[in-house]
């Protein structure tokens, strides 16, 4: 059974305006509990957008714990826990087991470019230290290392717990041919906002969504509206979203989304370094383009 169905918010990491940047985590349980009844289908704490690789060791731990207390099985949480160092991942997934999470986001090792077969390895280790099921993510515009079709195969052949794939290549040729070979056995979720139709055309049962983090309804609808048969409505919500896709990636994840939600009054307060404030002319299309979906009035 799929860890989560519909849409999964990679959801930001709330800052405080103290010296050290602390965690909000008074903030971080509100937003959950919006998120929720918003629709959300799933928790993805302290990825990408959660600037999981600003937390310390404890940080990750702590947030991770507290989005599965703040959540209370309402609905599944998903604990980011890759890293470049095979030993690290264990560790952080390791403590996502222990503090409750029901699955684990795995990101390629970024900087040192593993091999095809130095992938395969890196995830068999981390698999076979934990229970918990893990989700690929391939999204080579990051990392630098691209996991090919073959590879995810493999991977997944050698580890049964290893159940979804993250997939932000940006190629559907790619995804399509990773899915053909995998023969349903893998389950795909989205990593591009822009692309999450195109990909349920493929197999995709969902999304892991930065857009969500402002749209939550809307993205739970989407994927919805497409898994019970509506395509035209979900092609018609795909393509009203392109702009605000564009917008909140007009500069690297997350500056324009936490810029997007401290518009909106949620208050998720700053970035740590070496991300800053978003670029003021870009700020400004950004306000626009929520003002013209609907998001600010």
């Amino acid at each position: 059974m799929a860890i989560f169905t519909g849409s999964g918010v990679a959801i930001v990491t709330p800052m405080k305006n103290d010296a050290e940047m602390s965690v909000n985590y008074d903030k971080l349980e509100e937003i959950i509990d919006w998120q929720i009844k918003e629709g959300t289908d799933c928790i993805v704490i302290a990825g990408t957008t959660g600037e999981g690789s600003t937390l310390t060791m404890e940080e990750h731990r702590d947030v991770i714990k507290a989005a599965v207390e703040f959540t209370n099985h309402r609905i599944p949480v998903v604990a980011g826990t890759g890293s470049n160092c095979t030993k690290t991942a264990i560790q952080l997934t390791k403590e996502a087991e222990e503090s409750g999470a029901d699955g684990a986001l795995v990101v390629t090792p970024y900087y040192n470019k593993a091999t095809q077969k130095g992938l395969v390895e890196h995830y068999t280790m981390i698999a076979r230290e934990t229970k918990l099921p893990i989700i690929l993510y391939n999204v080579p515009g990051r990392t630098g290392v691209n996991i090919q079709p073959d590879t995810v195969a493999e991977i997944v052949k050698r580890n049964p717990n290893i159940v979804g794939i993250k997939d932000a290549v940006g190629n559907v040729a790619q995804t399509a041919a990773m899915m053909n070979r995998l023969d349903g056995k893998l389950d795909l979720y989205s990593g591009e906002d822009g692309l999450v139709v195109p990909l349920m055309s493929l197999g995709g049962i969902g999304v892991i969504s930065v857009v969500a983090d402002v749209a939550p309804k809307d993205m739970h609808d989407m994927c919805m509206a497409y898994l019970n048969g509506d395509v035209k409505k979900a092609k018609e919500m795909q393509l009203k979203m392109l702009p605000l896709v564009d917008a909140l990636f007009s500069e690297v994840n997350p500056i324009p989304v936490k810029k997007a939600m401290n518009l909106m009054g949620l208050e998720v307060g700053p970035l740590r370094a070496p991300l800053f404030e978003m670029d003021a002319a870009k700020a400004v299309v950004l306000e626009k383009v929520m003002r013209e979906y609907g998001i600010l009035k």
